[in-house]
């Protein structure tokens, strides 16, 4: 005796192109679709009539569990997706290894099957929202690199003047509120001009370069390094007082002034001058801040260049 045809909605349940499960109370299988067989490698014979867990152990069972139960005492929906939680199977995907996913990366859907108004199973849905979460993916991180670049010295990959203001007023604002230190340093290359009239703007471009890349490795990992425009520079340096920081400015001045800089098979001779200022009480904005240790750093030009002047 041949068996029944397949109605049209078993045939919609096994041609659809996503997932299908329910799911008694005891997480017992009681349907299985073609997707699920496909993608798990376990057809609905194997499956249906034993524990979920039985074949997958590995799901998270507890937060599962949880989920299945609340659609059953709830008798709602609830859902699950793909940036809460990746995945539930782990299941391959057909995406380019290039998008950084190791397993399909799923939306579920939990819909609860009623009768007499009592629900007596719950029903799963697993979509395959792989492409979405690696376009998602690809956008965030390609706004990350632009807000990199937003936040960086084209030149020197140093951060530019406006972050570094940006990152100087959210210190001020802390400094307000909390008190303690906070330091500025600004100081710029001696005689940039007679370098680029020398040995032209494209040596110029290397000295601020490596200058940059020099000073950069001898700062702390809190403190924020910038170029404030031409060749001139400036460290924030948090929770620092000013003896402090003009120490660090004479490390600079000396990370600076110790080694020409090799373009080209001609050592450059570089030097700098250093201007530096704290916070105080009364300080009326962070502008001021860094006007003073612009005074310091003029006040280090008058004196002969290649040193540090602190505002006292």
């Amino acid at each position: 005796m041949s068996s029944p045809a397949p109605s049209l909605s078993d045939l919609v349940v096994e041609r659809v192109g996503f997932g299908i499960f329910v799911l008694d109370r005891d997480m017992n299988v009681l349907m299985w679709n073609r997707f699920m067989q496909d993608h798990s490698g376990l057809s609905a014979e194997q499956v249906v009539g034993k524990s979920l867990f039985t074949h997958f152990p590995e799901l998270p069972r507890v937060w599962l569990s949880r989920k299945i139960e609340s659609v059953f005492q709830l008798g709602s929906f609830a859902f699950s997706s793909w940036e809460q939680r990746p995945y539930l199977f782990k299941f391959d995907h057909d995406r380019p290894i290039t998008g950084g996913v190791d397993y399909m990366q799923q939306d579920c859907t939990f819909m609860p099957l009623t009768r007499d108004r009592e629900v007596v199973a719950v029903c799963v849905t697993i979509s395959d929202v792989t492409h979405v979460s690696i376009v998602q993916r690809e956008r965030e991180e390609a706004v990350a690199k632009l807000q990199e670049y937003a936040d960086r010295d084209g030149l020197t990959g140093i951060a530019n003047r406006r972050y570094f203001e940006a990152r100087l007023q959210d210190e001020y604002t802390r400094w307000q509120r909390y008190g303690g230190d906070m330091s500025v340093l600004l100081f710029d290359l001696d005689h940039f001009k007679k370098i680029n009239d020398q040995f032209g703007h494209g040596v110029g471009d290397t000295v601020l370069r490596v200058m940059a890349q020099r000073v950069a490795g001898v700062v702390r990992a809190q403190d924020t390094f910038g170029r404030f425009g031409g060749e001139e520079f400036a460290l924030l340096l948090p929770c620092t007082p000013l003896e402090d920081a003009m120490r660090v400015a004479e490390k600079i001045r000396c990370t600076i002034a110790d080694t020409p800089v090799e373009v080209q098979g001609t050592g450059v001779p570089v030097t700098a001058s250093v201007g530096g200022a704290a916070a105080r009480p009364g300080l009326p904005a962070y502008e001021v801040l860094i006007n003073e240790a612009d005074a310091a750093l003029y006040s280090a030009k008058r004196q002969g260049r290649n040193r540090s002047v602190a505002l006292t």
